[in-house]
């Protein structure tokens, strides 16, 4: 465990992105005094097999041994994965819902995880616990497993443990639900008017069933009027706390989605939005595009835990339950001149041809 001044303990609770094939000299001087908890990557970061394993062994050894990184990245399926071939592309969750084969989608997700550990990722965003109960949304559509909760709970689960069977921290997404809004929150701030009623049994019951199965959440910006009619779900502690802790008994990770999105950043600012999802009882947050927003995120985060002892207690919780569960998804990086072979390797023909005919 490393030792817990505040600066650390402040960066342990930070994912940060940035942009092209070369980390920021900034964020790897950060990572080395144990003052960044991780990075996610996307397709501007990415280049062929051997690239990805050199880069994402160049960040986990910027990283102290007794504070590895996140290395994470949104590998859903269909129009949400990062990582093209050889890494198996998977179709929509949606088809896989429609096959309903709950053990397919374990497979499915094995196999995917096992590529990702070759690659040095041990993180990935998913899966997708949205249900599909809106056909006019434009941010879920058919990366929900189904209109049917039962089904995306099925299948959620299913996708986690094949995560967890390959070595890679699952991450369900995005709490409370963002199935039923017609409004993108990387453009606005969504709200959701249903009464508890519904929300038991269709946004939540996905989230519920799979507690137990998740290594860590992902929140939504979006406000839902039942739980907090001021604040999105982010940063709502009634929310976090009150719902998805207390309630629904989840004990793992709580990520923030990218606090850069407009529907956080435009009506609170990134750096006191850190402040705050993490007060509301974020364990993690993220900031994906801009290195200088995540490195003033931590300063306004060092500040508020020195002024304010509460906030230094929620802090810490959640810097150590965040830093514990990197610790079981710790990677050692391999030769990256070998990544393709390994992916080849790690591949299921078999299993390709029947995602490709779903």
């Amino acid at each position: 465990m490393i030792a817990e001044s505040v600066r650390k303990l402040a960066g342990q609770a930070l994912c940060a992105g940035f942009s092209g094939r070369e980390p920021p000299p900034e964020l790897l001087a950060a990572a080395q005094r144990a003052e960044l908890g991780g990075f996610v990557l996307f397709r501007r970061n990415l280049g062929s097999p051997a690239e990805v394993a050199e880069l994402t062994g160049r960040l986990s050894r910027a990283c102290p041994e007794e504070a590895p990184p996140w290395i994470a990245i949104d590998q859903e399926g269909g129009r949400v994965q990062r990582l093209g071939p050889p890494v198996l592309q998977l179709p929509p969750m949606r088809a896989l819902g429609a096959i309903d084969d709950p053990e397919l989608t374990e497979r499915a997700a094995s196999v995917l995880g096992s590529q990702l550990v070759a690659l040095g990722i041990n993180l990935d965003f998913a899966p997708v616990l949205d249900v599909d109960s809106n056909a006019q949304s434009p941010v879920i559509g058919d990366r929900s497993f189904a209109s049917d909760a039962a089904r995306v709970a099925r299948h959620g689960a299913a996708f986690a443990r094949g995560l967890r069977r390959a070595g890679v921290a699952s991450c369900g997404k995005h709490f409370p639900g963002h199935g039923d809004t017609l409004e993108d929150s990387h453009l606005a701030l969504p709200r959701i008017i249903h009464g508890r009623e519904r929300l038991d049994r269709v946004e939540l019951a996905p989230f519920r069933a799979c507690a137990q199965e998740l290594d860590s959440i992902m929140t939504a910006h979006i406000v839902v009027d039942a739980f907090d009619p001021t604040r999105p779900a982010t940063l709502s502690q009634p929310t976090l706390e009150g719902v998805l802790r207390a309630q629904l008994g989840f004990g793992g990770v709580v990520f923030s989605d990218d606090l850069e999105m407009k529907a956080i950043a435009d009506q609170y600012g990134v750096a006191e939005a850190a402040c705050e999802a993490i007060a509301a009882g974020c364990d993690a947050v993220l900031i994906c595009s801009q290195p200088e927003l995540c490195l003033a995120a931590h300063e306004a985060l060092v500040r508020r835990a020195e002024r304010e002892p509460e906030f230094a207690g929620r802090l810490r919780v959640a810097a150590r339950r965040n830093l514990a569960l990197r610790l079981r998804h710790a990677l050692q990086p391999g030769p990256p001149e070998s990544a393709a072979a390994r992916l080849f390797a790690l591949g299921d023909p078999r299993l390709e041809e029947r995602l490709a005919s779903s």
